[in-house]
């Protein structure tokens, strides 16, 4: 029976691993640059207090610490706030990790932990629209788009170096899966990894099922990206990408997973709320409110 102790909230804000303010011309450009910020703290406040202690990454809210260094953007401050997050999680220990974001950059640090403590035993359910392979030097530059490459042990190499463990290319799977930048899917092919579309899971969670048996492990990491969504349903995250999953279908995948594995480590990543935003901006416009 697991116990309250042996599982760890972390809240990662990390924003910096995304380029997305030019999908929001309705916000002001460091507000919509920021939104995972806001969106990491909003899901702490909607998910259910478990008991589960809970920690927070210092993240950096300095919109110009951006600059571009060895093909990542913002380099620099991901690498500190990654040291950051995982000195937490060695302080504390965990058996179990929930990790509320943020970009999804956000599960590198706690997966890469967590292949450290069940080495050879762990497998990854990726559920995102996108695959998140790619690589420093792709054209696209925001580390968000590299988290699963990071958790292969693939990428920019200090990255890589100061995380406690990887997971084998064949030991990752992608959920929902419907958009990819120029020469990824090759890649993924390349690479072994495979894909599901949201109709080959719209029925039911046997293609997953069938994969982690396959696979021979007793414990599991998800990643769910909110952009995995159908937008039609709810338009959580930045992505818009048509015919998506719908919550139940995600929802049902999960908890299918978890009747038949020890989920030892769970990430909801890029919510990137758009209303609260624009609430909180109104709210500094008004008289006693606003910020002196």
């Amino acid at each position: 029976m697991e116990t309250k102790t042996s599982t760890l909230r972390l809240i990662y804000p990390q924003w910096q691993g995304g380029i997305v303010n030019h999908y929001f011309p309705d916000l002001p450009a460091d507000d919509a640059a920021r939104g995972y910020y806001l969106g990491s703290h909003l899901l702490n406040f909607l998910a259910p207090d478990n008991g589960q202690k809970t920690v927070e990454v210092p993240v950096s809210l300095d919109p110009d610490d951006r600059a571009t260094e060895k093909g990542i953007n913002a380099r620099n401050v991901i690498v500190k706030q990654s040291k950051a997050a995982l000195n937490l999680l060695k302080e504390n220990n965990p058996e179990r990790i929930i990790t509320l974001g943020g970009e999804c950059a956000v599960s590198v640090i706690p997966f890469s932990y967590l292949a450290a403590r069940y080495p050879d035993d762990l497998a990854i359910v990726w559920i995102d629209a996108h695959p998140d392979l790619n690589l420093p030097y792709d054209r696209y530059e925001g580390y968000h788009a590299m988290a699963l490459s990071a958790c292969l042990g693939i990428g920019d190499e200090e990255i890589t170096e100061m995380l406690p463990g990887k997971v084998d290319a064949s030991k990752a799977i992608l959920v929902g899966v419907r958009s990819w930048d120029e020469g990824i899917q090759k890649r993924q092919n390349e690479w072994g990894i495979k894909g599901l579309s949201p109709a080959e899971v719209a029925e039911n969670s046997t293609p997953v099922m069938n994969w982690l048996k396959e696979t021979g492990v007793s414990k599991v990491v998800i990643h769910f990206d909110m952009d995995v969504l159908d937008p039609a349903e709810m338009r959580a995250a930045v992505g818009d990408d048509p015919d998506g999953m719908k919550i139940a279908e995600v929802v049902r995948v999960i908890n299918d997973i978890g009747s038949q594995y020890d989920i030892v480590g769970l990430t909801v990543a890029e919510p990137l709320p758009r209303i609260a935003i624009k609430i909180r901006n109104m709210l500094n416009q008004l008289p006693l409110l606003k910020d002196k």
